[in-house]
Formats: structure tokens, C-alpha cells, sequence
């Protein structure tokens, strides 16, 4: 559980890194497992429905830059999904009752490893108000050196920023004022988990190291957020409820929103979507 302190800190600056919120086995655990798709993806020669491949990768040197929807092929990830201690945080931010909205792996490989531009997730899934958050759980020991977090504190407090290039989402910031000052590194060890509210300004460099990141990311909102977008069904929405029970009365908070329409040509994992960004901030692009 988090300290009131704690909690006043994620409340003034959007963000915060928790240490050893995982055991030693826990993280062993994901650390195999991860490996073991790591493995399965020499099989593969294109992105698929689980792996999202960084350029280069081949069989002989295999290169994921993501596992989609992890808790989906396989129950230790599941299991991390719905632990009961991160789950007791998020209640703590976001009040009880808890839908999760969207999950995924992001790996940085050694001296390589994609960046990921600036953006807000805000700008990806508007919500009738805006008790979402990320929880990211740390694989591997997060610093600066491979890839760590980076977040602006207090940008959750202020405005949505374009993130359309020539009419197109393309799921980074394209404001041309904008620069990323007062940034900060979310460096951890493995175990801790990170937290960053929804409308957070966030990305992460290439990994310049040679020590791995992995990043297992878990979207949790309250149960009365509905997307703006509209929801497929009733039943398969409640299915997303990990805590409290279902509501039809949705809680409707002013926040900025742009939507995320019409989408750019190339579809697909924000790393495609964000490879058409004329001008990104992180320019090593390998």
C-alpha cells in the first residue's frame, strides 16, 4: 500500500515509482516466461497478433519489441494482471472498483531498442473522466542508460496536445512548441512498478546499455470511466472488471480531449503508428 505521501506526491505530479511491490520469484517468473516468447518469436518473420518485431529481427537474433496482450497467452502475466497488491494501489488512486482497458510488453534490447515518442495516452482512449492509469511492472532494474520512463511531472494538469500530423492521429506530440522540459527518469529495480496518470506527457530513449528493459504495462481505470469511443458490448465490457461490480451511470468530469480520429495509414502498435512522425524528438531510429 501506498503512504499518504505517496499518494499526495502521484496526485501533484501525475506520477510515481513504487520499489519491490513484486518478489524475487514473481520477477523470476515473468523474467522466464518472457523469455520463452522471446524464443517462439525466431518462428516468426512479421508482426502477428502477439509479437510486434523490431527491424532486424531474424530467427538467428530475435528482436521483440513488444508481446500484445500478454495476459491473454499465459497466466503468470494474467496473474500479475490481477495481483492483489497492485491492485490495492490503483484502488488507492483511482478509488474502488477497477477495469482494465489494455496490456502489453515493451522490451528495449541491449544497445538498441526502439524509443518511444512523446505522447499522452489520453490522446489514444478518452474516457467520460479520467481515472485511468498505467502500471508498469519492472522486469529488469529501469535507469536512464536503457531506456528508463521519462515523465514531465504535472503535465497530467494540463492541456490534451495535438497529436494529428497533416489531419492523422499518429499517436505522438506534434505541437511544435512543445519540448519535454523538467522531464524525469522513473529509474527502479526489478519488482517496483511504476504509475502514470492517463493524461501524463511520457516516452522513453533508446536503450543505450548493454543490460535489457522490459516493461510489462497494465491500463487500469475506474469502473464508472467509460471510453468515448462507444464500448463493444455490454457483457464483453463487464468481462473487464477485475474489482466492484458493473455500472450503466458513467461519471462525466471535464478534461481537454482531442480525439483520436481520422487515424493514420499505417495502423497497428504505437510504434507503427509513430514511425511516420516527421520531426521525433528521439531521432535514433535503428
Amino acid at each position: 500500500m501506498l503512504t499518504q505521501e505517496q499518494c499526495d506526491f502521484y496526485e501533484e505530479n501525475g506520477y510515481i515509482g513504487v520499489e519491490a511491490v513484486l518478489t524475487a520469484e514473481e520477477v523470476a517468473d515473468l523474467q522466464r516466461v518472457t523469455d520463452e516468447f522471446v524464443e517462439k518469436s525466431r518462428e516468426v518473420t512479421e508482426h502477428t497478433d502477439i509479437f510486434d518485431l523490431e527491424p532486424g529481427h531474424t530467427a538467428a537474433n530475435p528482436r521483440v519489441r513488444r508481446i500484445k496482450s500478454p495476459a491473454l497467452y499465459h497466466t503468470v502475466y494474467d496473474q500479475t494482471l490481477r495481483h492483489p497488491k497492485v491492485l490495492d494501489i490503483v484502488e488507492q488512486l483511482i478509488g474502488s472498483g477497477v477495469r482494465y482497458n489494455g496490456h502489453k510488453l515493451n522490451m528495449k534490447y541491449p544497445e538498441f531498442g526502439s524509443p518511444v515518442e512523446w505522447h499522452q495516452d489520453w490522446a489514444f482512449y478518452p474516457h467520460t473522466n479520467d481515472d485511468l492509469l498505467a502500471v508498469g511492472i519492472v522486469i529488469d532494474d529501469m535507469t536512464v542508460e536503457n531506456g528508463a520512463l521519462m515523465i514531465v511531472p504535472g503535465s497530467h494538469k494540463g492541456p490534451t496536445l495535438d497529436h494529428h500530423q497533416n489531419g492523422a492521429f499518429i499517436g505522438a506530440v506534434t505541437d511544435p512548441d512543445f519540448t519535454p522540459e523538467g522531464a524525469v527518469p522513473v529509474e527502479l529495480k526489478a519488482g517496483g512498478i511504476t504509475i502514470h496518470h492517463v493524461r501524463a506527457l511520457h516516452g522513453s530513449a533508446p536503450n543505450t546499455s548493454d543490460k535489457p528493459r522490459r516493461l510489462l504495462l497494465f491500463q487500469y481505470c475506474a469502473v464508472d470511466a467509460w471510453p468515448l469511443k462507444g464500448i463493444p458490448d455490454w457483457d464483453t465490457f463487464n468481462d473487464l472488471i477485475i474489482r466492484g461490480e458493473p455500472t450503466n451511470q458513467p461519471r462525466m468530469v471535464a478534461a481537454p480531449v482531442r480525439m483520436p480520429e481520422p487515424y493514420a495509414e499505417r495502423k497497428g502498435s504505437i510504434y507503427e503508428v509513430q514511425s511516420l512522425l516527421e520531426n521525433p524528438l528521439y531521432t535514433n531510429r535503428q
